[in-house]
């Protein structure tokens, strides 16, 4: 079943929207899910908690692409989950580490003043992806979108994982220089 008739069948509040959607994307979710929480039984309930949220979102929304839609959606609520999980320790795997080197680049408040600054930034990082070379991007997306680790980044690029580190270290020292460059740093 296309994207658009499983929207039509969650805008219509027919049940079998969310096992058609499950059907489609829920292992592309479970996958996103398990790469931040490194826990099956998380990630499950991450997928389930996303498919509910998607019940509820649509209507109104009508999202042209689901698995975007979903996958946000999946990563939104895992990394949540995995804040909650660990607010009183410091680590928790992969996802933190990655979100880790990120939060060096473009850490910031949570205040509400922060929202115009938050806009900001997440259009300056779109404009600096957009600028990079299509590998590149990739690396930058399975690390820091997808939270994969290293190791399956070289798998994936047939990079060494050095290879992948250091590209990924020189793509933030690049997208710092742009954040300051144009003051959200």
């Amino acid at each position: 079943m296309d994207d658009q008739s499983i929207v039509e069948l969650f805008w219509n509040r027919s049940e079998d929207a969310i096992s058609e959607a499950n059907g489609k994307y829920g292992r592309f979710c479970y996958r996103i899910a398990y790469n931040i929480l490194s826990s099956p039984e998380d990630a499950e309930e991450s997928v389930s908690d996303a498919l509910l949220s998607a019940w509820n979102a649509i209507p109104p929304r009508r999202p042209k692409l689901l698995a975007p839609f979903l996958g946000r959606i999946t990563r939104n609520l895992a990394i949540d989950r995995l804040r909650t999980r660990n607010r009183d320790k410091r680590g928790g795997g992969e996802a933190a580490l990655a979100l880790e080197e990120l939060e060096e680049v473009v850490g910031g408040s949570e205040s509400p003043e922060s929202a115009a600054l938050q806009k900001e930034l997440a259009d300056s990082i779109n404009r600096f992806l957009d600028q990079l070379p299509r590998t590149e991007r990739r690396v930058f997306l399975l690390r820091y979108w997808y939270v994969e680790p290293i190791a399956d980044i070289a798998d994936k690029t047939g990079f060494s994982p050095s290879k992948v580190t250091s590209m990924l270290h020189r793509i933030r020292g690049n997208l710092k220089k742009q954040l300051i460059k144009e003051e959200l740093l």
